[in-house]
């Protein structure tokens, strides 16, 4: 869409966005009967915020005019992070090795508002986050259940490596995990 105006910023201005942020995710999720939509929002604060600290911290914004219409965060997998921990299947010696932090990137975050999806945007703030990372590969995880994430993620060109326990505490009991070489 040409109208549609992306912005790559650091964490101290994504910080400062944190409120249209919130706003942005729950108008992608919308009403979810008998889910109480703050408890999910506040969720989603929390770990937003707390991504701010992380290293090599990336927001990239898709605006439309004054509108913020989506966005995607990300930053580097700490070498202790465990993102991958309890991978089933169990992956290939090394897959798991961060070598110092600056192999992967974790896509955490990428909403779009409902009355603009299906548009590209998803798509443009996709390629414009992992476009310029420095990173070897990057990966995302996914809600086991959301069949339509996980084609559209593999029609970007993930590869599904398989699932891991969730933490206490977390949404869903596992979370499938994708992959895609950067370089």
């Amino acid at each position: 869409m040409s109208d549609v105006t992306y912005a790559r910023l650091g964490a101290e201005a994504a910080g400062g966005l944190m409120d249209e942020l919130c706003e942005v995710y729950a108008d992608a999720y919308g009403q979810v009967p008998g889910e109480d939509a703050t408890v999910k929002v506040d969720a989603f604060r929390d770990r937003a915020t707390a991504a701010l600290g992380a290293r090599n911290y990336e927001l990239v914004t898709a605006q439309v005019g004054d509108e913020l219409v989506g966005f995607v965060f990300g930053y580097s997998l700490r070498r202790d992070r465990d993102w991958f921990a309890g991978l089933q299947p169990a992956p290939e010696e090394g897959f798991t090795d961060e070598r110092g932090g600056e192999r992967t990137v974790v896509l955490a975050e990428i909403e779009v508002r409902k009355a603009w999806q299906g548009r590209g945007i998803g798509r443009g703030l996709h390629d414009a986050f992992l476009t310029g990372r420095r990173e070897e590969r990057a990966t995302p995880s996914a809600n086991p259940a959301a069949a339509g994430t996980h084609a559209l993620y593999e029609g970007w060109g993930w590869q599904r490596v398989g699932t891991v326990p969730g933490r206490p505490g977390a949404y869903y009991r596992e979370y499938v995990k994708f992959v895609r070489p950067l370089r």
